[in-house]
């Protein structure tokens, strides 16, 4: 079987436990305005030039972003970290894009990651079927699970998705005792409002496994991105958050009982 992907990450420390593989997976269903790999949106492999420039000439190129492998391809590149997985009690995290939308593709993968007792993450925003999330769930060692917004209207403006589904198969994993750290984009005047946040901390006090979460600060240095994809940068002159700002929000999640941390 074959997937898209667009990039490995080897010797990732931010996507999960110890030494992680970061495999990254050409496609998403959300078109949120803050995203930071904008070359993911598509499942289609495209092509951008590339001009360097050399004692004052130039040179273009065609650059291809996303290509096909195989499970055994891949697989084969999973294990060749091996060594800093079994050192750092660490893994191979699946993220995106969203991993979920070639479902099929990262089942088989996962199934040759536990035969081979690799810990597995998926990196995702939520937005699948409950048959996906729970044929998933049967094999990923642990879930980072982006929550946004809880407002349907307002999710749909800023991501292109209603957030039903993500919040249905959210409570799900959380009943089913699946392990889940939550993840949270900390977009300024977006998902920090007063009402998100209090809409959020409901949504975590009615959970009864789950009980990590992540805060993610905005960065907005994914500009050149947008430039290069011809994609217009809706956050360009969004301001991220201070660090005054994220402690303090830090402070409010912990005090719900949630170990809480800041970046991912």
């Amino acid at each position: 079987m074959k997937g898209t992907i667009f990039d490995i990450k080897h010797f990732a420390v931010h996507d999960g436990p110890g030494i992680r593989q970061t495999i990254f997976f050409k496609g998403c269903p959300l078109n949120c305005w803050w995203c930071h790999n904008p070359e993911s949106q598509s499942k289609n492999i495209e092509v951008y030039t590339r001009t360097n420039k050399l004692d004052g000439k130039e040179f273009k190129k065609e650059v291809a972003v996303g290509y096909k492998v195989t499970t055994d391809e891949l697989f084969k590149t999973i294990k060749g970290d091996i060594i800093f997985f079994e050192e750092s009690v660490g893994g191979v995290t699946f993220s995106g894009g969203e991993p979920l939308m070639q479902a099929d593709f990262l089942y088989e993968v996962l199934k040759l990651c536990k035969n081979d007792k690799i810990h597995t993450c998926i990196d995702t925003t939520g937005f699948a079927s409950l048959k996906t999330i729970e044929k998933i769930a049967g094999l990923a060692d642990c879930f980072l699970y982006d929550i946004k917004l809880i407002d349907n209207n307002v999710h749909y403006k800023y991501t292109g998705v209603p957030v039903h589904a993500i919040i249905e198969n959210l409570k799900w994993l959380d009943q089913n005792n699946k392990n889940v750290i939550l993840r949270f984009p900390v977009i300024p005047g977006i998902t920090d409002t007063e009402k998100n946040i209090s809409e959020i901390k409901l949504l975590l006090k009615s959970f009864k496994n789950i009980k990590q979460i992540d805060l993610l600060p905005y960065h907005n240095i994914s500009h050149g991105k947008y430039n290069r994809f011809k994609m217009e940068n809706k956050m360009k002159a969004a301001k991220p958050l201070s660090d005054e700002d994220m402690l303090t929000l830090k402070s409010e999640f912990e005090s719900l009982g949630f170990k809480v941390g800041i970046g991912g």
